[in-house]
């Protein structure tokens, strides 16, 4: 009886978690604040406790966790109406680097020494720091670079082209099954679809692994085999 306990409360501890995530929001890890990420393993630790606590009231854990998730959209919500409280919550942006000069002052108040800067540079394809015009570190911990105008890199625009527009690409067929609303938002029906298959060969749409469609009618198949076909329709 008490492995079947644990396993119920490892369960509802996961449900719980499941509800709290949606409730916090989607983040990328590299977008959480120190905040956050300490806010996320404090919530995690209480449901790892609340999944072994057999001796104890598991209702226990479970207050801390929604009182922590509370607190954690609740300070969301907060820096979102007010940019004083938003700056205190995540902070703000630091000027490591401008015009050739680096900020002794910002590298200290950021706890970023200059072997961690320059490393960061080499990361992101910087080698000589003279190459770039500024580098400011975000309130998550990312420092974004601007390169010197000589340094960035070519676009269609330097070279006087305007290329043509780009178009969304919606996944009509995943793992063999039919996306019927990213269909019909791509303007087509299952019957063009299915036309379309039947012209490459592929009579079951299960044999689809993925099918994407663009606003410029540009269909591309890749079968369970690996094979891409891809097709222009211009009706």
């Amino acid at each position: 009886m008490e492995i079947l306990y644990i396993i119920a409360l490892s369960l509802s501890s996961i449900v719980v978690l499941f509800i709290l995530c949606k409730l916090m929001g989607y983040r990328q890890l590299s977008q959480l604040s120190m905040f956050d990420y300490v806010n996320g393993i404090t919530i995690g630790n209480i449901a790892a406790e609340m999944a072994t606590s057999l001796e104890e009231n598991f209702f226990q854990p479970l207050t801390a966790m929604i009182v922590y998730a509370l607190a954690a959209v609740f300070l969301s919500w907060l820096g979102s109406k007010s940019i004083r409280a938003r700056r205190v919550i995540s902070g703000k942006p630091s000027i490591l680097l401008n015009h050739g000069k680096l900020y002794k002052e910002n590298f200290r108040k950021s706890k970023i020494d200059l072997n961690e800067f320059t490393a960061q540079c080499r990361i992101n394809g910087y080698f000589d720091i003279s190459q770039l015009e500024a580098a400011i570190l975000e309130e998550n911990g990312h420092i974004s670079f601007l390169p010197k105008s000589e340094n960035r890199p070519l676009s269609p625009k330097d070279m006087a082209i305007v290329p043509g527009r780009d178009a969304l690409v919606a996944n009509v067929i995943i793992d063999g099954h039919l996306m019927t609303e990213n269909l019909k938002a791509s303007g087509k029906d299952e019957k063009w679809l299915k036309n379309q298959l039947h012209a490459h060969g592929i009579s079951d749409i299960r044999q689809v692994f993925l099918a994407t469609c663009d606003l410029n009618q540009k269909l591309t198949v890749f079968s369970k085999t690996g094979r891409e076909t891809p097709t222009d329709i211009f009706s």
